[in-house]
């Protein structure tokens, strides 16, 4: 199936940043969206940003001009950089790959999330 790795979290101070990563593998034809949710405690997950393998991107209100996602297709890699941080920024940061594992099987997967703490 499809592997997902992530990295790139960690404790900064408000005003810093961070890149995140996610390298994809496994049973991978082509990949459709690759993307970046979080999930503070006592909320819901949310979406913050979100990029197509035409290049085409989404980002949440909270984030835009603060947040980046770019993608390495060649690598089946995504990344958030993530700028101008604040404590409101504080959750655990879900990669999330849609992929195709074969020309006409669709799979949405998960990575196991890594953590990004703002302090004041």
């Amino acid at each position: 199936q499809v592997q997902l790795v992530e990295s790139g979290g960690g404790l900064v101070q408000a005003g810093g940043s961070l890149r995140l990563s996610c390298a994809a593998s496994g049973s991978i034809f082509s990949i459709n969206v690759m993307g970046w949710y979080r999930q503070a405690p006592g909320k819901q997950r949310e979406l913050v940003a979100a990029i197509t393998s035409g290049g085409n991107t989404n980002y949440a209100d909270s984030v835009k001009g603060r947040c980046t996602i770019s993608r390495d297709v060649g690598k089946n890699t995504a990344y958030l950089q993530m700028n101008s941080l604040k404590p409101e920024d504080t959750a655990v940061y879900y990669c999330k790959v849609e992929v195709y594992t074969s020309p006409y099987v669709r799979s949405n997967n998960w990575g196991q999330g890594t953590q990004v703490t703002v302090s004041s």
